[in-house]
Protein backbone atom coordinates (compact mmCIF):
# COMPACT_ATOMS: atom_id res chain seq x y z
CA UNK A 1 0.00 0.00 0.00
CA UNK A 2 1.28 3.30 -0.48
CA UNK A 3 3.06 5.03 2.73
CA UNK A 4 1.26 5.76 5.52
CA UNK A 5 0.65 9.29 6.25
CA UNK A 6 1.84 10.71 2.67
CA UNK A 7 -0.87 12.12 0.07
CA UNK A 8 -2.23 9.31 -2.07
CA UNK A 9 -2.11 11.57 -5.30
CA UNK A 10 -0.73 14.98 -5.95
CA UNK A 11 -1.90 15.86 -9.34
CA UNK A 12 -5.25 17.47 -7.80
CA UNK A 13 -5.82 18.40 -4.58
CA UNK A 14 -8.57 15.31 -2.83
CA UNK A 15 -10.20 15.71 1.32
CA UNK A 16 -12.80 14.67 2.73
CA UNK A 17 -11.88 10.69 1.88
CA UNK A 18 -14.99 8.52 2.18
CA UNK A 19 -13.02 4.60 2.15
CA UNK A 20 -14.92 1.43 1.51
CA UNK A 21 -13.91 -1.50 0.73
CA UNK A 22 -14.89 -3.48 -2.82
CA UNK A 23 -14.19 -6.44 -4.80
CA UNK A 24 -11.06 -6.82 -2.30
CA UNK A 25 -9.55 -3.40 -3.04
CA UNK A 26 -10.29 -0.10 -1.26
CA UNK A 27 -12.32 2.75 -3.08
CA UNK A 28 -11.68 6.02 -1.71
CA UNK A 29 -14.54 8.80 -2.58
CA UNK A 30 -13.11 12.36 -1.98
CA UNK A 31 -14.26 15.71 -2.39
CA UNK A 32 -12.23 17.14 -5.93
CA UNK A 33 -10.45 20.87 -4.21
CA UNK A 34 -10.15 23.59 -6.98
CA UNK A 35 -6.97 26.09 -6.80
CA UNK A 36 -7.70 29.21 -6.72
CA UNK A 37 -6.92 32.86 -4.55
CA UNK A 38 -9.77 33.54 -2.61
CA UNK A 39 -9.59 34.22 0.67
CA UNK A 40 -11.20 32.37 3.40
CA UNK A 41 -14.99 32.65 5.26
CA UNK A 42 -17.13 31.04 7.50
CA UNK A 43 -19.60 30.35 5.09
CA UNK A 44 -16.83 27.94 2.75
CA UNK A 45 -17.31 29.66 -0.25
CA UNK A 46 -13.33 28.60 -0.60
CA UNK A 47 -14.56 25.06 -1.25
CA UNK A 48 -15.32 25.67 -4.58
CA UNK A 49 -15.92 21.77 -6.14
CA UNK A 50 -17.05 20.85 -9.17
CA UNK A 51 -17.01 17.38 -9.73
CA UNK A 52 -15.75 13.87 -8.35
CA UNK A 53 -12.65 11.80 -8.65
CA UNK A 54 -12.65 7.91 -7.42
CA UNK A 55 -9.45 6.81 -5.73
CA UNK A 56 -8.50 2.90 -5.52
CA UNK A 57 -5.60 0.79 -3.90
CA UNK A 58 -4.57 -2.47 -2.66
CA UNK A 59 -2.03 -4.20 -0.27
CA UNK A 60 -0.25 -5.81 -3.28
CA UNK A 61 1.67 -2.66 -4.57
CA UNK A 62 1.97 1.44 -3.48
CA UNK A 63 0.29 2.03 -6.33
CA UNK A 64 -3.12 4.36 -5.63
CA UNK A 65 -5.15 4.45 -9.25
CA UNK A 66 -6.70 7.86 -9.98
CA UNK A 67 -10.29 6.49 -11.90
CA UNK A 68 -10.63 10.08 -13.38
CA UNK A 69 -13.98 11.90 -13.16
CA UNK A 70 -17.13 10.30 -12.73
CA UNK A 71 -19.46 12.65 -11.87
CA UNK A 72 -19.26 16.44 -13.14
CA UNK A 73 -22.16 19.49 -11.15
CA UNK A 74 -22.20 20.34 -15.02
CA UNK A 75 -24.70 16.68 -15.37
CA UNK A 76 -26.60 17.41 -12.48
CA UNK A 77 -30.00 19.22 -13.00
CA UNK A 78 -30.48 20.69 -9.54
CA UNK A 79 -27.27 21.64 -8.63
CA UNK A 80 -25.88 25.06 -8.90
CA UNK A 81 -22.53 24.74 -7.55
CA UNK A 82 -20.31 23.29 -4.64
CA UNK A 83 -20.42 19.45 -4.47
CA UNK A 84 -18.55 18.88 -1.45
CA UNK A 85 -17.75 16.11 0.88
CA UNK A 86 -19.46 12.63 -0.96
CA UNK A 87 -19.77 8.90 -0.09
CA UNK A 88 -20.83 5.71 -1.55
CA UNK A 89 -22.84 2.38 -1.12
CA UNK A 90 -23.13 -0.56 -2.62
CA UNK A 91 -26.94 -2.20 -2.53
CA UNK A 92 -29.41 -3.58 -5.32
CA UNK A 93 -26.22 -4.55 -7.48
CA UNK A 94 -25.54 -0.84 -8.35
CA UNK A 95 -22.91 1.61 -6.39
CA UNK A 96 -24.71 3.91 -4.88
CA UNK A 97 -22.89 7.91 -4.39
CA UNK A 98 -24.31 10.37 -2.50
CA UNK A 99 -23.33 13.72 -2.30
CA UNK A 100 -24.34 17.36 -0.93
CA UNK A 101 -24.53 20.46 -2.95
CA UNK A 102 -26.30 23.56 -3.47
CA UNK A 103 -29.40 23.84 -5.16
CA UNK A 104 -30.72 26.51 -7.66
CA UNK A 105 -31.63 28.78 -5.07
CA UNK A 106 -28.29 27.88 -3.32
CA UNK A 107 -29.48 25.51 -0.29
CA UNK A 108 -27.10 22.96 0.44
CA UNK A 109 -29.96 19.34 -0.83
CA UNK A 110 -28.00 15.68 -0.99
CA UNK A 111 -28.34 13.98 -3.95
CA UNK A 112 -27.61 10.08 -5.36
CA UNK A 113 -25.73 8.44 -8.74
CA UNK A 114 -25.60 5.43 -9.95
CA UNK A 115 -23.19 2.87 -11.41
CA UNK A 116 -22.55 -0.42 -11.68
CA UNK A 117 -18.97 -0.29 -10.98
CA UNK A 118 -17.27 0.62 -7.83
CA UNK A 119 -15.17 3.19 -9.98
CA UNK A 120 -17.94 4.98 -11.87
CA UNK A 121 -18.59 7.03 -13.90
CA UNK A 122 -22.09 7.43 -12.00
CA UNK A 123 -25.06 8.50 -13.37
CA UNK A 124 -27.14 11.54 -11.41
CA UNK A 125 -30.63 11.40 -10.41
CA UNK A 126 -32.51 14.42 -12.00
CA UNK A 127 -33.96 15.61 -8.64
CA UNK A 128 -32.32 15.80 -5.09
CA UNK A 129 -33.44 13.40 -2.02
CA UNK A 130 -36.67 14.76 -0.88
CA UNK A 131 -36.45 16.14 2.61
CA UNK A 132 -32.48 16.11 2.42
CA UNK A 133 -31.11 19.30 3.23
CA UNK A 134 -26.98 20.09 4.76
CA UNK A 135 -24.08 18.11 3.89
CA UNK A 136 -21.74 15.58 4.41
CA UNK A 137 -23.89 12.35 3.85
CA UNK A 138 -22.41 9.28 5.47
CA UNK A 139 -23.64 5.98 3.72
CA UNK A 140 -24.06 3.10 6.20
CA UNK A 141 -25.25 -0.35 5.68
CA UNK A 142 -25.83 -2.33 8.44
CA UNK A 143 -26.22 -6.29 8.61
CA UNK A 144 -29.56 -6.66 8.01
CA UNK A 145 -29.24 -4.32 4.48
CA UNK A 146 -30.56 -1.24 5.88
CA UNK A 147 -29.17 2.08 4.71
CA UNK A 148 -28.75 4.96 6.76
CA UNK A 149 -27.69 8.71 5.81
CA UNK A 150 -25.88 10.38 8.65
CA UNK A 151 -25.42 13.91 7.31
CA UNK A 152 -25.26 17.64 8.27
CA UNK A 153 -22.71 20.71 8.81
CA UNK A 154 -22.51 23.59 10.80
CA UNK A 155 -22.19 27.39 9.27
CA UNK A 156 -21.46 27.01 5.74
CA UNK A 157 -23.49 23.50 5.53
CA UNK A 158 -26.25 24.99 6.95
CA UNK A 159 -27.69 22.46 9.42
CA UNK A 160 -28.22 25.67 12.31
CA UNK A 161 -30.77 27.31 10.33
CA UNK A 162 -32.80 23.77 10.37
CA UNK A 163 -33.52 23.80 13.75
CA UNK A 164 -36.79 24.58 13.71
CA UNK A 165 -37.87 22.06 10.96
CA UNK A 166 -37.80 24.23 8.26
CA UNK A 167 -35.30 26.27 6.84
CA UNK A 168 -35.09 29.62 8.11
CA UNK A 169 -31.78 31.87 6.43
CA UNK A 170 -31.57 33.60 9.70
CA UNK A 171 -31.49 30.63 12.06
CA UNK A 172 -28.08 29.96 14.40
CA UNK A 173 -26.67 27.73 16.80
CA UNK A 174 -28.08 27.42 20.02
CA UNK A 175 -26.82 29.22 23.36
CA UNK A 176 -23.56 27.71 24.64
CA UNK A 177 -25.52 26.40 27.88
CA UNK A 178 -27.90 24.84 25.86
CA UNK A 179 -27.89 21.27 23.90
CA UNK A 180 -25.81 21.56 20.79
CA UNK A 181 -26.92 21.31 17.46
CA UNK A 182 -27.30 17.36 16.36
CA UNK A 183 -26.46 15.62 13.34
CA UNK A 184 -29.23 14.12 11.46
CA UNK A 185 -30.15 10.36 10.03
CA UNK A 186 -32.29 9.18 7.48
CA UNK A 187 -33.42 5.95 6.38
CA UNK A 188 -33.24 4.60 2.75
CA UNK A 189 -36.21 2.86 1.42
CA UNK A 190 -35.30 -0.93 0.16
CA UNK A 191 -34.67 0.62 -3.44
CA UNK A 192 -32.99 3.30 -2.49
CA UNK A 193 -35.63 5.75 -4.27
CA UNK A 194 -35.86 7.83 -1.26
CA UNK A 195 -36.06 7.64 2.77
CA UNK A 196 -38.41 6.11 4.66
CA UNK A 197 -39.34 9.03 6.43
CA UNK A 198 -38.28 12.17 7.02
CA UNK A 199 -34.82 12.70 9.16
CA UNK A 200 -34.20 11.86 12.81
CA UNK A 201 -31.87 13.43 15.54
CA UNK A 202 -28.99 11.83 16.35
CA UNK A 203 -27.99 12.81 19.80
CA UNK A 204 -24.50 12.53 21.37
CA UNK A 205 -24.25 12.76 25.29
CA UNK A 206 -21.78 12.50 27.38
CA UNK A 207 -20.85 10.34 30.41
CA UNK A 208 -24.21 11.08 32.58
CA UNK A 209 -26.32 10.83 29.54
CA UNK A 210 -26.54 14.27 29.14
CA UNK A 211 -26.91 15.98 25.74
CA UNK A 212 -23.79 17.76 24.58
CA UNK A 213 -23.79 21.52 24.77
CA UNK A 214 -23.52 23.85 21.84
CA UNK A 215 -20.28 25.62 23.69
CA UNK A 216 -18.50 22.01 24.37
CA UNK A 217 -16.64 22.58 21.50
CA UNK A 218 -14.21 19.90 22.31
CA UNK A 219 -16.69 17.55 21.88
CA UNK A 220 -20.12 18.62 20.11
CA UNK A 221 -20.62 18.08 16.61
CA UNK A 222 -19.75 20.25 14.16
CA UNK A 223 -19.87 18.09 10.44
CA UNK A 224 -18.37 15.59 8.64
CA UNK A 225 -20.15 12.25 10.34
CA UNK A 226 -18.95 8.62 10.11
CA UNK A 227 -20.56 5.13 11.28
CA UNK A 228 -18.63 2.12 11.49
CA UNK A 229 -19.52 -1.03 13.79
CA UNK A 230 -16.83 -2.86 16.34
CA UNK A 231 -17.28 -6.06 17.77
CA UNK A 232 -21.01 -5.34 17.59
CA UNK A 233 -20.53 -1.72 18.78
CA UNK A 234 -21.71 1.43 16.59
CA UNK A 235 -18.98 4.02 16.00
CA UNK A 236 -20.15 7.37 15.39
CA UNK A 237 -17.21 9.36 14.55
CA UNK A 238 -17.07 12.98 13.89
CA UNK A 239 -15.19 16.72 13.61
CA UNK A 240 -15.61 19.13 16.18
CA UNK A 241 -15.26 21.77 13.53
CA UNK A 242 -13.96 24.92 15.53
CA UNK A 243 -11.35 22.83 17.62
CA UNK A 244 -10.15 20.72 14.50
CA UNK A 245 -10.46 17.54 15.99
CA UNK A 246 -11.82 14.19 14.94
CA UNK A 247 -13.80 12.54 18.04
CA UNK A 248 -16.45 9.42 17.99
CA UNK A 249 -19.03 8.08 20.49
CA UNK A 250 -20.62 4.75 20.68
CA UNK A 251 -24.56 3.09 21.26
CA UNK A 252 -25.87 -0.26 20.98
CA UNK A 253 -28.49 1.51 18.47
CA UNK A 254 -27.82 3.08 14.85
CA UNK A 255 -29.97 5.49 15.92
CA UNK A 256 -28.49 6.64 19.30
CA UNK A 257 -27.93 7.87 21.67
CA UNK A 258 -24.48 7.79 20.88
CA UNK A 259 -22.29 8.11 24.32
CA UNK A 260 -18.98 10.34 24.13
CA UNK A 261 -15.95 8.18 24.32
CA UNK A 262 -12.72 10.52 23.36
CA UNK A 263 -10.39 11.59 20.54
CA UNK A 264 -9.59 9.87 17.26
CA UNK A 265 -7.48 12.02 15.41
CA UNK A 266 -6.08 15.40 16.98
CA UNK A 267 -5.72 18.53 14.80
CA UNK A 268 -4.34 18.40 11.35
CA UNK A 269 -2.49 21.31 9.30
CA UNK A 270 -5.44 22.95 7.85
CA UNK A 271 -8.90 24.37 9.15
CA UNK A 272 -10.61 21.46 8.17
CA UNK A 273 -10.68 17.75 9.26
CA UNK A 274 -12.92 15.14 8.08
CA UNK A 275 -12.02 11.43 7.88
CA UNK A 276 -13.58 7.52 7.45
CA UNK A 277 -12.68 4.12 9.29
CA UNK A 278 -12.33 1.41 7.25
CA UNK A 279 -11.27 -2.55 7.82
CA UNK A 280 -9.26 -4.23 5.22
CA UNK A 281 -7.50 -7.37 5.57
CA UNK A 282 -7.31 -7.53 9.11
CA UNK A 283 -6.39 -3.70 10.23
CA UNK A 284 -8.35 -0.62 10.60
CA UNK A 285 -7.36 2.52 8.72
CA UNK A 286 -8.64 5.64 9.28
CA UNK A 287 -8.60 8.15 6.04
CA UNK A 288 -8.14 11.41 6.65
CA UNK A 289 -6.74 14.82 4.61
CA UNK A 290 -4.61 17.80 5.41
CA UNK A 291 -2.89 20.41 4.29
CA UNK A 292 0.47 19.52 4.38
CA UNK A 293 1.40 19.61 0.73
CA UNK A 294 0.06 22.86 -0.18
CA UNK A 295 1.65 24.30 3.05
CA UNK A 296 -1.36 25.21 4.90
CA UNK A 297 -3.81 26.72 2.13
CA UNK A 298 -7.41 25.42 3.39
CA UNK A 299 -9.04 24.86 -0.03
CA UNK A 300 -5.79 22.71 -1.47
CA UNK A 301 -6.37 19.43 0.46
CA UNK A 302 -4.37 15.90 0.08
CA UNK A 303 -5.82 13.14 1.40
CA UNK A 304 -3.70 10.56 3.73
CA UNK A 305 -4.52 7.53 5.54
CA UNK A 306 -2.66 5.66 8.71
CA UNK A 307 -3.57 2.24 10.67
CA UNK A 308 -6.06 3.06 13.30
CA UNK A 309 -5.72 0.79 16.77
CA UNK A 310 -8.82 -0.47 19.48
CA UNK A 311 -7.32 -0.88 22.99
CA UNK A 312 -8.88 -4.04 24.48
CA UNK A 313 -11.77 -2.32 26.24
CA UNK A 314 -12.95 -1.64 22.49
CA UNK A 315 -12.30 2.59 22.81
CA UNK A 316 -9.86 3.54 19.90
CA UNK A 317 -6.36 5.47 20.41
CA UNK A 318 -6.17 8.60 19.51
CA UNK A 319 -3.85 9.33 17.03
CA UNK A 320 -1.33 12.34 16.23
CA UNK A 321 -0.80 13.15 12.75
CA UNK A 322 2.94 12.85 11.53
CA UNK A 323 4.45 14.35 8.60
CA UNK A 324 7.59 13.68 6.65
Amino acid sequence: MKKQNTPLVTDIFTADPSAHVFNDRIYIYPSHDIPHDGEDNDNGDEYQMQDYHVLSMDDKSDEVIDHGEVLHQNQVPWVSEQMWAPDAVYKNNTYYLFFPARDKEGNFRLGIAESSKPEGPFSPRANCIKGSFSIDPCSFIDDDGKVYIYFGGLWGGQLEKYRTGKFDPQGGEPPKNEPAVCPKCGIMKDDMSEFEQLPVDIQIVDENGSPLLSGDEDRRYFEGPWMHKYNGKYYFSYSTGTTHKIVYATSDNPLGPFTYQGVILEPVIGWTTHHSIVEYHGKWYLFYHDCEYSKGINHRRCVKYCELKYNSDGTIQTITPEYN
